[in-house]
């Protein structure tokens, strides 16, 4: 019968394996921060990261996100090192073929939603055929639209989507220049707010986690470095939980929103659980099969080995074991 101990050193053991020949330390790590990802203002306001590297001489540099595709495009080009996305984003690009692992949930969000102007005619996902949308392509807002088209009956080609970041998404539906958009919180939550903007269509199990993701490369190379890093960030969810209050203030003082705003997107946030278990698993994969049956995702494509793939929980279930090892 194995002892914890000896479970204990085989869970290290299969992350050592991950890379068999010691790497030299980094000078520098390399965090993306995203105002969809709060726990990520949390450790950038802090500097807690900065503090944790310090003693080995390791940098720590902040690059921000506008959304998950610009997360995904920097650690598939090498720019950062762990980067923020929705689950179902990172499917995509690990289908394209972006080398990384999911190996964090930092929030299970209501994030998106299709939106559309106050008086506006649209009432119903049907109403947007022959509509202009604006979208960011390889985002969870993206992947939203698409699930609710094909919910109506509809695909990308019915609509007439307007390709823009988020920020550009929002500031178009508030001039009329398209008719909806496939919005993100906190822009979302401002224009709902601030403008009357209308969440005509709502689905928050459509809304794939938020999930912190590692280059496959630099986990293989450091995976001592990750659980640290995984440390830190369990110590900013659980000082998200315990200061919602400051937590809403620090979100506002990052994109420059009002309290309420900010509150509003942290409403619909959940960050319950860091570890992508088997919720966030069914999550991913349920958005991939949906996409696939789209035809987003080409046939051939196995769904289900890639979304395994994606998905590695081994580094955070160590970083917790260590957090409850030490307040014992």
């Amino acid at each position: 019968m194995q002892t914890r101990r000896t479970i204990v050193v085989a869970g290290l053991a299969s992350l050592a394996l991950a890379s068999p020949l010691a790497a030299e330390p980094p000078k520098r790590l390399t965090l993306d921060w995203a105002y969809y990802n709060p726990v990520s203002l949390v450790l950038k306001e802090k500097g807690w990261l900065e503090k944790e590297f310090e003693k080995d001489g390791i940098a720590v540099r902040w690059v921000q996100s506008h959304g998950s595709n610009k997360a995904l495009e920097f650690l598939n080009a090498g720019a950062i090192d762990f980067g923020s996305s929705a689950g179902a984003a990172a499917l995509l690009a690990k289908i394209n073929g972006n080398p990384i692992q999911a190996i964090y949930v930092y929030s299970k969000p209501e994030w998106t939603a299709l939106v559309t102007r106050p008086g506006s005619a649209i009432k119903t996902v049907a109403d947007l055929k022959g509509k202009r949308v604006a979208v960011t392509r390889g985002t969870d807002p993206y992947i939203f639209l698409l699930r609710a088209l094909a919910g109506a009956g509809l695909g990308e080609k019915d609509i007439k989507p307007v390709l823009v970041q988020h920020a550009d998404g929002r500031t178009a539906l508030e001039r009329g220049d398209v008719d909806a958009w496939a919005g993100l919180d906190p822009m979302m939550a401002e224009t709902e707010l601030e403008k009357g903007s209308v969440l005509f269509f709502r689905n928050a199990d459509a809304n794939t986690y938020g999930v912190l993701n590692v280059r496959e490369a630099f986990a293989q190379e450091h995976p001592e470095i990750v659980i640290r890093v995984l440390r830190q960030y369990e110590r900013g969810r659980k000082w998200a939980l315990a200061n919602p209050a400051e937590l809403r203030d620090i979100l506002a003082k990052a994109a420059r929103l009002k309290p309420e705003v900010a509150a509003r997107q942290l409403e619909r946030t959940d960050f319950a659980d860091p570890i992508p278990g088997e919720k966030p698993h069914a999550a991913i994969l349920a958005a991939g099969a949906a996409l696939q049956q789209s035809g987003v995702i080409e046939a051939k494509v196995d769904v289900k080995a890639v979304t395994a793939a994606l998905i590695n929980p081994a580094h955070v279930r160590e970083a917790l074991r260590r957090d409850q090892a030490a307040v014992r």
